[in-house]
């Protein structure tokens, strides 16, 4: 294990840029990334808090939703991870090392722009999993476009499709299957509220994410559900160098944190863990920021 939980000074704790440019086709391998995200591969220690719960982590192949994935397992959860065929590589490793933390893993591989697939999505993984208590809502897609006239309607669609559309039909096919006491928790960004001139379709379904879970959360506490948000700001994932941002953006991505460096996914692995878990009891209709100084305002 590495010795992330020993004190440092979190500016140096991990790489800061300039990155090398590495531009790769959308989804994108996290394997191909340099330098490699940490998404608690060596790093994550579990200590017992997700014991026998059963989890369902969209987008867990790489960046956060695989942190959180690696998280969970290790707290003792098993978990089902969704992902685009395409990414099977990446999803693989995932997989191993939830199986090698001695939990079960469940590979749902399909593409979430399809209503039919999200809800047979999540019926597999309640019958693979014996039940769901842990609900990650966390796949996204993010393609940058300069300038509104180069915003397709396919561009915007897919965007809206994967993002928002997708996070209904989960939930609604979700939410029948969760007992009093589980968890909601989605992926929305610091782009609902900083939105770049860059990330349109992006930023709004972000501030959509939010919106949706907040009225969820007054729903389903009804029921003993929490539902609740994380907003990352900038982190190093995939989704960046494969179409997310440019690559000059790229080479410096971060740097205008207050860290001069970008979030690895691990930092964000207790967050979810925490809203997860019972520790989280009183939490609900939250959104967490994560942003690196820039806040949620």
């Amino acid at each position: 294990m590495s010795d992330r939980l020993q004190m440092q000074d979190p500016r140096t704790q991990y790489p800061s840029p300039p990155f090398d440019a590495q531009p790769q086709a959308m989804p994108g391998i996290a394997g191909k990334m340099s330098p490699k995200p940490d998404h608690g591969e060596q790093s994550y220690r579990g200590s017992g808090r997700l014991t026998g719960r059963k989890a369902l982590v969209t987008g867990a192949d790489s960046g956060i939703g695989r942190a959180a994935a690696i998280a969970f397992a290790r707290e003792g959860a098993d978990v089902a991870i969704a992902y685009l065929a395409e990414e099977e590589k990446d999803a693989r490793e995932v997989i191993d090392m939830i199986t090698a933390a001695g939990r079960k893993g469940v590979a749902l591989p399909g593409d979430i722009k399809q209503e039919n697939w999200c809800r047979e999505m999540v019926s597999k993984a309640v019958q693979e999993l014996g039940g769901l208590d842990i609900l990650v809502i966390n796949a996204a897609r993010q393609q940058y476009r300069e300038d509104v006239s180069q915003l397709s309607t396919d561009d915007f669609d897919a965007t809206m499709k994967t993002n928002l559309y997708a996070l209904h039909w989960i939930a609604q096919a979700a939410v029948p299957h969760l007992p009093a006491g589980a968890s909601v928790i989605t992926t929305a960004s610091i782009q609902a509220y900083q939105p770049s001139p860059i990330l349109l379709d992006y930023a709004t379904t972000k501030a959509g994410i939010v919106a949706y879970t907040k009225a969820l959360a007054k729903q389903l506490i009804e029921k003993g559900v929490r539902a609740n948000v994380v907003a990352p700001g900038p982190f190093w994932t995939v989704l960046q160098p494969s179409g997310g941002q440019p690559d000059e953006k790229v080479k410096n991505f971060g740097k205008d944190s207050d860290f001069g460096r970008p979030g690895q996914p691990v930092e964000l692995a207790p967050i979810y863990v925490l809203l997860a878990s019972q520790e989280g009891s009183y939490l609900n209709g939250e959104v967490f920021g994560a942003t690196g100084g820039k806040g949620v305002d």
